[in-house]
């Protein structure tokens, strides 16, 4: 007996039709499609953290050359400079800013205490 078909479908063509084993994704009619999908935009989002990370880190690495070659000026500074003109200009600063300087002190001394206790 003929079956009846109200749609011009072959035999076997109809929704949830599927051979045993396939995958088959709804909407998309290929098999296994949201894989690559996936896979391309975790790929192109490392790209952009990537990209990213280069130019922070080049930003890192400009601003701390920046700041070595500061420190070295400092450097070449006090080693030109006479040890009894800097001890005049601590204690010239010292009399202009008395709290600056006790704080600055503490904070130094608080700092070297904690370097010294450390090692032991």
């Amino acid at each position: 007996m003929p079956e009846n078909r109200s749609f011009d479908q072959p035999a076997g063509a109809g929704v949830g039709n599927t051979t045993p084993g396939s995958l088959s994704t709804p909407g998309t009619g290929t098999s296994g499609g949201t894989g690559t999908g996936t896979a391309t935009a975790f790929s192109q989002t490392a790209q952009e953290y990537g990209k990213k990370v280069t130019e922070v880190a080049n930003q890192a690495k400009d601003y701390v050359s920046d700041k070595v070659s500061v420190v070295g000026d400092k450097i070449k500074d006090l080693q030109n400079a006479d040890i009894g003109q800097i001890a005049d200009n601590a204690k010239d600063y010292a009399r202009k800013n008395p709290g600056q300087a006790i704080l600055i002190s503490a904070g130094v001394g608080l700092l070297l205490g904690l370097i010294v206790r450390g090692r032991r």
